[in-house]
């Protein structure tokens, strides 16, 4: 497997996605080798047997090795995050580089990339990264390569033609889901070029299948739809947030970017509160568009009703489904989104935007489409003021997601490995 996240180091679902799926292949005694671009915390690894990657860290020190079961963790020293661009990407390097100076080290990102494996530019990075990936493969033994999503797609493609073995690409988000009509053409390339590849691909809904399908003009019969799951009720640690007791807590967790439709959740905000006056909006995440959502809470005059809390990870997850009265996911594309299913696992009753993989799964679950900020505040007020609607949602909701298991998605993956293997 090859993919770039991994708890702790989550910047979204891909890496609750990779946990979650990796964790059910374990149990199902699946040997998995994980590359990574970092070396992964042995408390979240429970599963998995961390090796020293290959290579060594900029203090020559091997990297921790710590025996656990069936997953085999190999990582390459990268800069690389999930759902990066170009900008991001550049703004990371700009960081090394200020800090590095700071600390009395390399000046120039001549010497950055010398020191520590950097590229000069994303794609760069990308394909430096196919090419360790494909040294690593030959080190290994295994009979399926499985990619998620774009960033690794050159490398299997790169694994795939050097070993011969079988290519399964998993899609958890395309490019027009992050960036609508205005894709970036070197990512869509590449995701195309991955796709068509590809021996099989796994699109995480029928939404998603569709995409696959119409815009890059992949095979219908190519493509296998195999739904996310949840881990139920992960242990986690806390931390306190200031909200009073008597006020009703609506949430919006996720990255705080165009795709997952923050503005729409702050026009409904508004709406809410011009008909209730004892209700507080968080926004739990990070993502391009923080600044402009605080900047819009502002200008809609209820910044006072809404808590930007930024990034949470670990307890504080956890801690926050627990306080909320009610999650609300009003993406505008999505793909999947597990953060609805971990609302539900928490006793937390849902409201989704019907542009979402998880509106297919989902019965008990109040749907609306994303722009409609009017539904959508009607429905946020149904829930928080008539106890019978939302003790319906979060009672029948929660058994509904019970039956979202990643040892059916694991069981599926596990089909198609199995259907690749045999001889035609």
């Amino acid at each position: 497997m090859l993919g770039w996240e991994f708890p702790p180091f989550i910047s979204g679902g891909l890496g609750t996605a990779c946990y979650g799926l990796t964790k059910a292949l374990d149990q199902l005694g699946v040997k998995v080798t994980f590359v990574l671009p970092k070396m992964v915390d042995g408390q979240y690894a429970t599963h998995v047997r961390l090796l020293t990657p290959g290579l060594r860290r900029r203090d020559g020190t091997a990297a921790r090795q710590q025996e656990l079961k069936n997953v085999t963790f190999r990582s390459i020293l990268s800069p690389l995050r999930p759902y990066a661009t170009p900008a991001a990407y550049d703004e990371k390097i700009s960081e090394i580089l200020r800090c590095r100076r700071a600390a009395g080290g390399a000046a120039s990102l001549t010497e950055a990339n010398a020191g520590l494996d950097y590229a000069g530019d994303l794609y760069r990075e990308v394909h430096r990264y196919a090419a360790m990936a494909m040294e690593l493969a030959q080190e290994e033994e295994f009979d399926v390569i499985h990619a998620h999503d774009w960033m690794t797609y050159p490398a299997a493609v790169g694994v795939a033609a050097l070993t011969g073995k079988p290519l399964v690409v998993h899609i958890h988000s395309t490019e027009f889901d992050r960036s609508g009509e205005h894709v970036n053409q070197l990512v869509y390339d590449i995701e195309r070029q991955g796709l068509e590849q590809a021996d099989k691909v796994i699109a995480v809904s029928q939404f998603t299948r569709g995409i696959v399908i119409s815009r890059y003009g992949i095979p219908g019969d190519k493509v296998e739809v195999v739904y996310n799951g949840v881990e139920r009720n992960g242990s986690w640690s806390v931390a306190p947030i200031s909200i009073r007791r008597e006020e009703k807590i609506v949430l919006f967790l996720g990255r705080i970017t165009m795709q997952k439709g923050p503005e729409y959740f702050l026009y409904a905000a508004k709406k809410v509160l011009e008909v209730m006056d004892n209700v507080k909006f968080v926004m739990a995440g990070s993502g391009d568009m923080m600044h402009r959502s605080v900047e819009l809470a502002a200008q809609l005059g209820i910044g006072h009703r809404v808590l930007f809390t930024g990034f949470l990870r670990g307890g504080d997850v956890r801690r926050i489904y627990k306080m909320a009265d009610l999650y609300v996911m009003p993406s505008v594309s999505e793909p999947f989104g597990i953060a609805p299913l971990e609302a539900l696992d928490n006793d937390v009753p849902v409201i989704i935007s019907k542009q979402s993989g998880v509106s297919e799964v989902l019965r008990h679950a109040l749907k609306v489409d994303f722009w409609d900020v009017n539904e959508m505040a009607n429905k946020m007020v149904a829930v928080l003021k008539y106890p019978p609607l939302q003790m319906t949602l979060r009672s029948h909701g929660n058994f509904e997601v019970r039956k979202l298991r990643w040892r059916d998605a694991a069981r599926r993956c596990l089909e198609i490995y199995q259907e690749m293997l045999v001889p035609v």
